[in-house]
């Protein structure tokens, strides 16, 4: 090596952040490797660089013996005396034992060591960078399509969307640029992996935080949400100030707000559903569009009877099923769907007041408006099974209507938001 690469090494340590002595420390380990490969394997040899020159030298430890054994490894004391004044049996000395031709073979694996500690510390700025932001939101540009997945280009890194975190039906094409979420990232000995998804809730989410400022400002709260990806979602909303519509402020002004996320989602169907601590008014709530006559509550099952009317039933239900399946997992009950004509007595009078949870979050919600809460406590959404992705056009974004009548006086939900 010579003052040229010492230069290099300078430039390298400003403009990558790599300290020079994490590339000599590697390059003498490399270096002592090649040397007993090279020349002699069972040699135990340590190799010393001159950071201001770059000059290299390879030195063998010797045992000091009075009787040699192995003399690739030993060394009589009076050829030691010879070398070292003062060493005596046991000591360890050092012998020069550079190559001639050791420039040629120490310049390539300098190369090769500086390459690969860039390429290490890139990934690892890379990996700093992204470990940070999981779940959340980023726009990227499909670069490429390849056995099922989908590469994305995110401007320093290269994200992957795997079939499992794609949306059925959902057409990419190269150069599209589209939002993601950021589901795990990992580390591996090829570099960090960013796994993206389209088909996660909380891209979902993340869209309306960022259409919506009163959903940011903490004064909108999404409660749960519910997503068949490519389908249809459900997500449930309440308003910390009771004089802002929760339900109007995700619309926005002629279906501004709520448009733009579902033009996003290619048109994926979204129900706004008005969140109750009442679970009675909001399981019939989260039934939208059907109308709710009764809602019968077996509280340590989780279960729900809910009864519509004989004409609603299939609305209800949905096609599928999927109506009552996107509510049942908004609500965290099991519901059970049946027309008024199919009810029996003995299920009617199964029906019991719910006990109430005791929470300083519902006597004082609206005394909250002005305090800041943690935001990883506003995100309950992301681990559980409330979550899945939203879809909307204009005709589908819809809310319950007036409350269904009830038997019970304040019945509350449990798990309220935090």
């Amino acid at each position: 090596m010579d003052a040229d690469f010492i230069l290099a090494l300078n430039e390298i340590e400003r403009e990558k952040g790599i300290p020079k002595s994490v590339i000599f420390d590697a390059l003498k380990k490399a270096l002592e490797k090649s040397y007993e490969k090279n020349f002699n394997d069972k040699a135990n040899v340590i190799v010393e660089i001159d950071e201001e020159s770059g000059k290299i030298d390879v030195f063998s430890l010797l045992d000091v013996v009075e009787d040699v054994h192995d003399p690739v490894t030993e060394i009589l004391l009076d050829s030691a005396r010879n070398m070292q004044a003062g060493v005596k049996v046991g000591d360890v000395i050092r012998k020069p034992v550079t190559p001639k031709d050791f420039g040629r073979i120490s310049a390539q694996t300098a190369r090769n060591i500086v390459i690969q500690k860039i390429k290490d510390a890139e990934r690892e700025v890379v990996y700093n960078e992204f470990a940070d932001r999981e779940k959340e939101m980023i726009t990227g540009t499909v670069q490429r399509y390849e056995r099922n997945n989908v590469y994305i280009n995110m401007g320093r890194t290269e994200g992957l969307l795997p079939l499992s975190e794609q949306v059925p039906g959902e057409r990419v094409v190269a150069n599209q640029r589209m939002k993601l979420f950021i589901q795990e990232v990992r580390n591996s000995p090829k570099g960090p992996q960013i796994v993206l998804s389209r088909a996660n809730p909380g891209l979902v989410i993340r869209m309306f935080e960022t259409e919506v400022p009163e959903i940011s400002d903490g004064v909108v709260e999404i409660f749960s949400i519910a997503r068949e990806a490519g389908s249809r979602t459900k997500i449930a909303v309440f308003s910390r100030d009771e004089n802002v519509d929760p339900v109007g402020a995700c619309v926005g002004f002629k279906g501004a707000r709520v448009r733009a996320i579902v033009d996003e989602l290619g048109g994926e169907k979204i129900d706004i559903i008005v969140w109750d601590k009442d679970i009675r008014t909001f399981i019939a709530n989260a039934l939208s569009p059907s109308k709710v006559t009764r809602v019968i509550v077996k509280e340590k099952e989780k279960t729900a009877l809910v009864v519509v009317p004989d004409d609603q039933l299939s609305l209800a239900i949905g096609k599928e099923g999927q109506n009552a399946r996107l509510a049942a997992k908004l609500t965290g009950r099991k519901i059970d769907i049946k027309g008024e004509s199919f009810v029996t007595e003995e299920e009617l009078a199964e029906d019991v007041p719910v006990s109430p949870t005791p929470s300083d979050f519902f006597d004082a919600i609206h005394e909250l408006q002005t305090e800041s809460t943690d935001e990883t406590e506003n995100e309950p959404w992301f681990d559980e099974v409330q979550a899945e992705d939203l879809q909307t056009d204009e005709d589908s974004v819809t809310a319950a209507d007036d409350p269904i009548e009830e038997n019970a006086d304040n019945e509350t939900q449990e798990n309220p938001p935090a």
